[in-house]
């Protein structure tokens, strides 16, 4: 049996990713270290909580106790961290926890795991540590780091840190990147999620500056399998870009969600651009083909259309979340740990 400590795991990567391995596999034991901060959503995992296999803590990852504590009690081997502040309009706002969850914690993690002598660590980072890129070319895992957001920033600084522990220490640690993720149980602070749920609610849809900023799109469920086998099969200390090879400006995607609910053009509105906003990012992902023989297997066509249906066949969900119910039925559950 595999015993996996997962962080971050009531969000919306990390949820589909517990889901998921549970799921697809019988060897896996994992424990699910969450803060349950404003994006973390326990009903994500209500078809891996009666597992036996399973097991949620709350609690944060600064707190060096509490994971030496975990990893002793569940015989922890593998740390997986999807743990982390990921907004980047948040952290314009204000970037002190960007710096305290994504940095402080990391750290944490990574000092807990080399005294408990951990045989995997695979840190979740993002495509953009590395910036911004022109009209054309794809970022490398050779692609020099730039990041130009405070929240990119603390991811950048994490990755450093994980692989200075690799090169000092000796850990096995592994590092992907990816590009931008969508699909179901994504919070509605997001661009897919939020223009979904505007259109249906006859809101302005905002778009950033002319619309014509450049992401590469990949479905959830696709990353989540690159990281499964970087975890199995990834080689100590290197890094792996995961991408789709979808890439879309925004405007595009906002008329294609108004298009397949039946919405006018006229509930675009655009408002003025984000600082730093970067312009493109693009993805090579042709080292974790070669090397690991992963490959996506969802089409934008096809996953963009079931996750508008999860949305429209799921409204209590996100309802709940733009009301704050869950926030506060988590504070009187649990407190604060």
């Amino acid at each position: 049996m595999h015993n996996i400590l997962v962080t971050g795991g009531a969000g919306f990567i990390g949820s589909n990713f517990i889901n998921k391995l549970l799921k697809d596999r019988d060897d896996v034991s994992l424990v699910n270290l969450d803060k349950l901060t404003y994006a973390g959503n326990l009903e994500n995992l209500k078809e891996s909580e009666t597992n036996s296999r399973y097991q949620f803590v709350k609690g944060d990852i600064c707190n060096s106790e509490l994971v030496d504590y975990i990893i002793k009690k569940y015989n922890i081997k593998h740390v997986i961290n999807f743990a982390a502040e990921s907004h980047v309009d948040r952290s314009i706002l204000g970037s002190q926890i960007f710096y305290q969850t994504n940095v402080i914690g990391t750290n944490v993690l990574l000092e807990v795991s080399r005294r408990n002598d951990i045989e995997k660590f695979v840190q979740v980072s993002t495509d953009e540590v590395y910036g911004s890129l022109g009209p054309d070319g794809y970022f490398t895992e050779s692609t020099p780091i730039s990041p130009n957001s405070p929240y990119s920033s603390s991811k950048a600084g994490a990755d450093m840190m994980v692989q200075a522990f690799h090169h000092t220490y000796g850990m096995n640690v592994c590092i992907t990147r990816c590009s931008n993720n969508y699909g179901p149980l994504q919070f509605p602070e997001k661009l897919i999620p939020l223009m979904i749920i505007n259109a249906l609610n006859n809101k302005q849809l905002p778009v950033y500056g002319d619309g014509l900023n450049v992401r590469d799109w990949i479905f959830v469920h696709d990353h989540n399998k690159a990281i499964e086998m970087v975890w199995e099969k990834g080689k100590p200390g290197e890094v792996y870009n995961i991408g789709s090879n979808n890439e879309k400006k925004n405007i595009e995607i906002v008329k294609l969600i108004l298009q397949y609910l039946g919405k006018g053009e006229d509930l675009i509105k655009y408002v003025k651009d984000r600082p730093g906003h970067d312009r493109r990012y693009a993805i090579d992902s042709s080292k974790i083909t070669a090397e690991l023989g992963w490959q996506p297997l969802k089409t934008f066509e096809t996953g963009i259309a079931e996750t508008i249906d999860w949305y429209l066949a799921n409204k209590n969900w996100w309802e709940r979340i733009i009301s704050g119910e869950y926030e506060n039925y988590y504070q009187n559950l649990y407190g604060s740990r």
